[in-house]
């Protein structure tokens, strides 16, 4: 508990960040907003003032996790290098979040989409647009549109399968690592891959 003083309008983003920390500390089951408030240091009330109750905090939550995550692979992205090391970069910018994240992964994508509000629902469109922006100008004449959508969720779920390994520690991060690698190369020559990718 903290006796400094919140400065008008930032209320909101403390508030996130302690919910991410206690999402990462405790899981789901462990995020309220009594507790959220208790350990900001603020009022009961005082997060209902942001969030109308536990979902919209969620709501909230997968929002911030889709916007990191696409700023991180968007990062990622902007280095030099050819395709394969960039769509390499790109993998392992995934995975890194994923692993580090891993409670806020798994809130992000149990969340169905119906569900959620426009600004989580935009935000997790965004990374969706990253990840076919990896994948290189899409007017090329021998690009199919429907496998570059395919290769998109493949990668995503390749990625995710990956980083749970890590996680659950059926593997080490190193040998996630190699198989960042492996499987790039795999989806990369995969007849998928080739029609889903700028050549």
């Amino acid at each position: 508990m903290t006796d400094k003083p919140f400065h008008h309008g930032n209320l909101r983003a403390v508030l996130l960040e302690r919910a991410e920390a206690m999402l990462r500390e405790d899981g789901l089951d462990g995020l309220s907003l009594r507790e959220l408030a208790r350990q900001a240091g603020v009022s009961h009330g005082a997060p209902r003032s942001h969030f109308v109750d536990r979902q919209a905090l969620l709501d909230a939550l997968i929002e911030r996790g889709f916007t990191r995550l696409t700023n991180d692979v968007r990062r990622a992205l902007s280095g030099h290098g050819s395709q394969r090391a960039r769509l390499g970069r790109v993998a392992q910018a995934y995975v890194d979040f994923a692993i580090d994240d891993a409670a806020l992964m798994d809130l992000m994508f149990l969340a169905k989409t119906t569900g959620l509000p426009p600004a989580s629902r935009d935000a997790a469109a965004g990374l969706f647009q990253v990840l076919d922006e990896a994948m290189g100008p899409s007017d090329q004449p021998s690009q199919d549109p429907s496998s570059r959508v395919s290769f998109t969720l493949l990668f995503g779920a390749t990625m995710q399968g990956i980083a749970a390994l890590v996680s659950s520690h059926r593997i080490t991060r190193e040998q996630g690592d190699s198989l960042v690698d492996e499987a790039m190369d795999v989806l990369l020559e995969s007849r998928l891959g080739t029609r889903a990718i700028a050549q």
